[in-house]
């Protein structure tokens, strides 16, 4: 049970290039300043190849060890940041407005930029590990677009890899969980149309906002009697606008939400069963629905094979105590599901202590579990690459 040494003993630069990325954050695809200082320390290092613009502003760099194999293995990290003001208060904070990092992407581009650095000038294994820096995970499916530009063709990987800070597991923890470990993330906006008019003469107008309210009480319905009790599934409906004065009925309503489930099945219900809610409901009340209904990231699904390696790797790092592998699944959606989908692997989460919670503008990724995962990434090459 240890940390790699070497990458202990950086963990002050290692840290340092996290805060300059947090110093910096940027939206979506427009992460050319990260990319731009990802690629400029992949080229300090040494590697042996490397690739910008992929999937619009992704980094792809490979790595090949000292030892001949055709094995190729890829680790992916994120880059982008959250439309947050960040209220930290940190003498690294955001430098811009109302952008910051608070999922921790600084710290995952760090963590693997940390592990690229030491497995160049180690290359202590067999075959071709690929590093891949993505764009736009917060909601722009950049693993998405990577592989839409030739990710799997370009770089035949084996099995791919992924990692996530988790806020309320202690420091140095690493959890996983074969199957399903993270939600899809479906969205929805409907708008109902009825006829405006005065608010004191209700009878001669049909009224979409009374509709809209109808609809939102018969949507709670669909998890509590159409979806299987066992299969973990969410319809939360988080906007509802209609009008702009005391005294007039307005012509439309709208209501918006998110969906998940931790399966393909439950997904389509839940669809299903959204679209025949509403549809029926507003008709009942004389309104018509148009509805949108948007597919975002599929269920993200561990490999059972490649999690039990991460386990074993993860083991040797922090200790048989100290690892997890039936953690309950999380109905955050994930779009490293993508590269599941793809390729065999898994998706771990690497303890990030009594942080605030993701997507929280006090958030800040945990500098102390740097060696953790900087270690995880170079163990895993090493025992997946034996040759």
């Amino acid at each position: 049970m240890a940390t790699v040494d070497r990458i202990t003993e950086r963990h002050g630069t290692i840290a340092a290039w996290r805060r300059e990325i947090h110093q910096n954050p940027e939206l979506l695809y427009d992460v050319h300043a990260t990319a731009a200082f990802v690629a400029d320390r992949l080229r300090e290092f040494g590697v042996d190849e490397i690739a910008t613009g992929v999937g619009r502003t992704g980094v792809v760099a490979t790595i090949k060890g000292a030892r001949d194999g055709n094995r190729m293995i890829g680790l992916r990290a994120d880059m982008d940041a959250l439309p947050i003001k960040e209220t930290t208060g940190k003498p690294y904070a955001s430098k811009t407005d109302g952008l910051m990092h608070a999922c921790g992407h600084d710290g995952h581009t760090a963590m693997l930029l940390g592990a690229a650095q030491h497995l160049t000038e180690t290359r202590d294994f067999a075959g071709t590990v690929v590093v891949i820096f993505q764009p736009a995970e917060e909601g722009g499916a950049g693993a998405r677009a990577m592989i839409d530009d030739g990710l799997m063709q370009r770089w035949p990987i084996d099995e791919v890899f992924g990692m996530h800070n988790l806020p309320g597991l202690p420091v140095g923890e690493v959890s996983m969980r074969a199957g399903p470990v993270m939600g899809s993330t479906d969205e929805f906006s409907v708008t109902i149309t009825g006829r405006g008019g005065h608010a004191a003469l209700p009878h001669l107008t049909i009224d979409p906002l009374l509709a809209a309210a109808a609809v939102v009480q018969a949507l709670q319905s669909v998890v509590a009697r159409n979806v299987n009790p066992v299969a973990p599934a969410v319809l939360s409906v988080t906007k509802l606008n209609a009008g702009s004065a005391f005294n007039v009925i307005a012509d439309t309503a709208e209501i918006g939400g998110t969906v998940r489930a931790l399966s393909d099945t439950a997904r389509v219900t839940l669809e299903e069963r959204l679209r025949a809610i509403t549809e029926s409901v507003s008709a009942g009340y004389g309104t018509t629905a148009a509805i949108n209904f948007r597919r975002g990231y599929p269920v993200t699904i561990n490999h059972a094979e490649q999690t039990e390696f991460c386990a074993r790797v993860a083991r040797e790092v922090v200790g048989d105590d100290r690892v997890a592998t039936n953690a309950p699944p999380i109905m955050g959606g994930e779009d490293f599901s993508f590269m599941l989908q793809e390729r065999p692997g898994s998706f771990v989460f690497l303890g990030n202590g009594d942080s605030a919670g993701l997507h929280n503008s006090n958030y800040d990724f945990n500098d102390e579990i740097i060696p953790y995962g900087c270690s995880y990434w170079v163990r895993l090459v090493e025992t997946a690459l034996t040759g």
